[in-house]
């Protein structure tokens, strides 16, 4: 069984070794960073699997047209099994006005495709480009 929750600073270990595994280095370097990320966001949650963090969603929003997903992350043994699509429902449920926009990588394109979400085209800049 999966609950979906919001994230606390206690999750961060357990959300770290996700980011590792999933070789996610620059979030993983500064976990201290990460979770002042995590407590900044809205919402953040996270996915419980038999009481273990076994994925999360980071999202930014102005709660009324926009709410863009920051990250979607679920551990890989359980992926296909429905988590991340709990994380996506859950998030979206808490500001059901908005419309849902995310980055994907040409690995995650299909999952999201399959969820009926429609492409659009962006642009990604760090601030020391």
């Amino acid at each position: 069984m999966v609950t979906i929750r919001p994230y606390e600073t206690e999750d961060l270990a357990a959300i770290t070794d996700l980011l590792k595994d999933e070789s996610w280095t620059t979030l993983a370097a500064d976990p201290s960073r990460f979770d002042q990320a995590m407590i900044g966001s809205s919402p953040a949650l996270v996915a419980l699997h038999n009481g273990e963090i076994c994925g999360y969603i980071r999202c930014i929003t102005d709660q009324v047209i926009t709410l863009l997903v920051a990250e979607l992350l679920v551990d890989g043994k359980l992926r296909g099994q429905g988590v991340g699509g709990k994380l996506l429902q859950a998030a979206h449920d808490l500001f059901p006005s908005t419309r849902m926009e995310m980055l994907a990588t040409s690995t995650s394109k299909s999952y999201y495709e399959q969820k009926k979400f429609r492409p659009f085209y962006g642009f990604r800049k760090t601030y020391a480009e």
